[in-house]
């Protein structure tokens, strides 16, 4: 990494948008990301823990390997792409969805459409995830078109065996640009945002934390999330809520024998609250649909999956309001970052088969886990 004593790299907040309450999320100016300084990175890793959510334009040359070395330098001791070898399996949810780029086998190409040739892949076709694949009540085809869902919110995490990413980088290749969707939550509410088509979403899980309750904030300190093994394809047979905030509780989950071989000691245990390590600020920060167990401070197992599904669910719905909500409107050239460990986010969207979209992802499993409130 070259040395400087200074950066030239400028911070610009994200201006919210007419009705929205979003407080994070930031554009970077100034940054050569193929040649990032130690007083750069500086610079980018606390805008990336204080913002959440930073934005570089214009990145349209960046390479696989410079993407690569930028989520790298968050945790120098990762290696290995976050979900390790698991997109595999065919068994898993995630395994339509990305195609690992043979010459960087870090970062992912996701997208929707036909595609000849990018960066040694060949003649592969991209399909974006559409919540009719996932939710148990899909919207009509006749108004697919117009109207989206948020797909599955998540946390980028093998959550079995490999530690969650400190950080994820997404990259805009080819952006189709159309229309506008009403994004619906269909869950009773009413609410609904509007949203550029394949908008990525995201929330703060610390604005989340912030909005509990003090009984809850105590219960979410004191508490620790059991995922399931195998989660995504435990998960493959369930179907989600509307709101795309966890699973509907309908007992088809797989069981264990089932699954492929389960080694105890891989089954992830973490706190249901993750500090922040620049500010210190708390986030609820579990992800909803792969949770199975929680374990209160005293050593109560809480773990009927209906019961576990609805305390997550009541205590993270209200930061998913739609004032809440910052979907990035994609340009192409523009590479995303974001706090893995502060931030829930979920795909949105729907392109017909012929409409190509490009994307790269990067994480890679971090080599500690996620510092716990206590830390």
């Amino acid at each position: 990494m070259p040395h400087s004593t200074n950066s030239h790299i400028t911070i610009h907040k994200i201006q919210p948008p007419e009705g929205s309450a979003i407080n994070f999320g930031a554009e970077l100016r100034g940054a050569d990301i193929e040649n990032v300084s130690e007083s750069d990175f500086e610079v980018i890793k606390k805008a990336l823990y204080e913002n959440n959510v930073i934005l570089f334009k214009n990145q349209q040359s960046l390479s696989p390997r410079a993407q690569y070395e930028l989520a790298r330098l968050f945790d120098p001791s990762a290696t290995g792409y976050g979900h390790g070898t698991t997109l595999d399996a065919k068994r898993s949810i995630l395994h339509p969805d990305l195609k690992t780029i043979p010459h960087q086998p870090q970062v992912q190409a996701i997208g929707n459409g036909p595609v000849a040739s990018f960066e040694g892949l060949e003649n592969i076709t991209l399909k974006h995830p559409h919540h009719k694949t996932f939710h148990k009540h899909a919207i009509s085809a006749e108004d697919d078109r117009d109207n989206t869902r948020f797909y599955r919110w998540h946390i980028d995490a093998a959550l079995y065996d490999l530690e969650p990413p400190r950080v994820t980088s997404l990259m805009a290749v080819k952006v189709p640009k159309t229309e506008m969707q009403n994004l619906r939550y269909d869950d009773g509410t009413g609410d609904q945002l509007k949203v550029s088509r394949g908008s990525t979403a995201f929330v703060s899980s610390y604005k989340m934390y912030d909005l509990l309750s003090e009984e809850d904030k105590e219960f979410a300190r004191t508490t620790k999330v059991q995922y399931a093994p195998h989660p995504y394809i435990w998960m493959s047979p369930a179907r989600s809520r509307s709101d795309g905030l966890g699973m509907e509780s309908d007992g088809l989950e797989l069981d264990s024998s089932s699954l492929p071989s389960i080694d105890e000691s891989k089954i992830k245990i973490l706190p249901m609250c993750w500090k922040n390590p620049v500010t210190g600020q708390l986030a609820l920060q579990a992800h909803p649909s792969a949770v199975q167990k929680l374990i209160r401070a005293d050593g109560t197992v809480i773990d009927e999956l209906k019961e576990v599904r609805e305390i997550v669910h009541r205590m993270q719905r209200p930061g998913i309001a739609p004032e809440l909500v910052y979907g990035i409107d994609w340009e192409e050239g523009d590479l995303a970052i974001f706090n893995n460990h502060g931030v829930l986010h979920t795909v949105t969207g729907s392109f017909l088969p012929e409409e190509v979209r490009i994307f790269r992802q990067c994480n890679m499993a971090a080599s500690e886990p996620p510092l716990g409130p206590d830390a």
